[in-house]
């Protein structure tokens, strides 16, 4: 007989018809999903003032675009195109965490969990993006030199 543990709901073998597996940490679309709903929520929080509004909409635009530009990087057409979309991505998380910055500073949120999250998570992001393209622009490079990356063969003579 086997000891009863916990187990997250849905995650039991009885559960695994028609429906989707956990979610885990690692699951990068669902990460940026999280994220954008969170930057909403934030820039919904703002004050109604000139300068709330103005950092409000800036904060909406750069952190909800990475969400976005990684479906299009998912089904992007070559490397080149892949790159250049993942940096698109990476381009606008670090702008998001630089407004969450200036909001931060400003104290217009005092300690906002929502906000401490979306400097805590576009950090993090921006490690795995700033990652995920370093391998993406070796690989390229291996792929457009494969001649450069073995070993050599002398000619003949």
């Amino acid at each position: 007989m086997k000891s009863e543990g916990k187990m997250p709901a849905g995650s039991g073998p009885d559960n695994q018809t028609n429906k989707a597996p956990p979610v885990r940490e690692y699951d990068l679309e669902e990460r940026l999903l999280e994220f954008a709903s969170v930057v909403i929520d934030v820039s919904d929080k703002l004050p109604d003032t000139r300068p709330g509004n103005h950092l409000a909409g800036q904060l909406l635009r750069s952190g909800t675009s990475p969400y976005g530009n990684h479906g299009e990087a998912q089904s992007s057409e070559s490397a080149d195109d892949f790159i250049h979309k993942m940096k698109v991505c990476l381009k606008e998380l670090r702008e998001t965490h630089r407004w969450a910055r200036l909001i931060n500073r400003k104290q217009w949120l005092g300690n906002d969990d929502q906000l401490a999250f979306t400097l805590r998570e576009g950090e993090e992001l921006i490690r795995i993006f700033k990652a995920s393209l370093k391998t993406a622009e070796r690989n390229r490079s291996i792929n457009r030199h494969p001649a450069n990356n073995g070993p050599r063969n002398a000619p003949e003579t």
